[in-house]
């Protein structure tokens, strides 16, 4: 583990940030480090980048401070979180090309050394980023804005603590953020259920026009720009419909697609038990966990499509020869 104390005890100001299209665990933990380093060094500069960060969560403490925007300040320090690849960053990487030194804290499995090892904190096997920052921050500092915004990251990343990812220490670590107070039960709400009407009207329309391949065990869906264009929406209006996906009985594998605004196609992948889906989208250039991964690709829907299935077909095989062999 990195000793942040020590790693900023020379820094004057520092740069945070985290992937583009920020989910609930890039926002719960950069929040929840920019919080914590305002009140552990009220005399150094920090500072919060965050692209197109999401709505939904403006209740998180902080979140009103996000520079949307990068800077051509040079910082001291530029501490990257919940990403394993610099471009990642999109346009903020020029931040952290520009930045003195920088830190790094993952739990990606294509984490890619973006810091040295003794500035890096990265865990594949932990449950979200923000468990992360739960652990590498001094606890007598910890409040109940720092302690919300840990939280929320943890439950986005854990499926509100249904995901394979979810450990006894994740389950420890929630239950000791509880007891600062913050309305626990409402933040869920807020963060993973509750939904705009718009939101709902594309989510039924995913659903509704959904596709079962590969003997019903995968479930595809597709939504284009003249879709989102019709209901007023973007890409943030598409958060969970994967996850409602994979709900579907007998399904394996749920893959989601949406068109971005540059004609590309933005693939999320999620899996039960029998199909690792990060060792997929890696294949095909993007990344992830074991049960939840994310891609972008060109070409048509079907081209998509044939590529993903093809390398859930190789697993799916893989798993019958092993199986075989044991019998043997």
């Amino acid at each position: 583990m990195i000793d942040l104390n020590e790693l900023l005890k020379d820094k004057g100001s520092i740069a945070i940030s985290a992937h583009i299209r920020p989910d609930g665990d890039a926002l719960g933990s950069t929040l929840a480090l920019c919080n914590y380093l305002k009140k552990r060094y009220p005399d150094k500069t920090t500072d919060l980048y965050l692209l197109d960060p999401n709505p939904v969560f403006s209740f998180l403490p902080g979140y009103d401070d996000i520079r949307t925007a990068p800077s051509d300040e040079v910082y001291d320090v530029f501490i990257a979180l919940d990403l394993g690849d610099a471009d990642r960053l999109g346009k903020n990487r020029k931040m952290l090309d520009a930045a003195h030194d920088r830190i790094c804290i993952d739990h990606h499995l294509n984490y890619t050394n973006l810091a040295t090892e003794d500035h890096s904190y990265v865990i594949p096997e932990a449950s979200s980023t923000a468990e992360l920052v739960y652990d590498v921050i001094d606890k007598d500092a910890m409040d109940d804005a720092i302690a919300v915004c840990i939280y929320t990251g943890i439950i986005c990343d854990t499926g509100v603590f249904q995901f394979s990812c979810t450990s006894q220490k994740t389950m420890e670590i929630a239950g000791k953020l509880m007891t600062y107070g913050f309305d626990h039960t409402k933040v869920i709400g807020m963060a993973f259920y509750e939904k705009t009407y718009r939101q709902n009207l594309l989510l039924g329309r995913a659903l509704m026009e959904s596709i079962l391949l590969m003997d019903r065990k995968v479930i595809v869906s597709y939504i284009t720009q003249k879709t989102l264009r019709f209901y007023e929406a973007d890409s943030k209006d598409l958060e969970g419909v994967v996850n409602q996906m994979l709900y579907t009985k007998g399904v394996d594998v749920a893959i989601f697609m949406y068109e971005t605004t540059t004609g590309e196609i933005k693939v999320s992948l999620r899996s039960n038990e029998h199909v690792n889906v990060a060792e997929i989208a890696a294949k095909l250039g993007g990344g992830g966990h074991d049960r939840a991964a994310g891609l972008t690709l060109s070409g048509s829907f079907y081209d998509v499509v044939n590529n993903i299935t093809a390398e859930i077909e190789a697993q799916y095989r893989a798993t019958e020869e092993e199986d075989t062999s044991s019998k043997e």
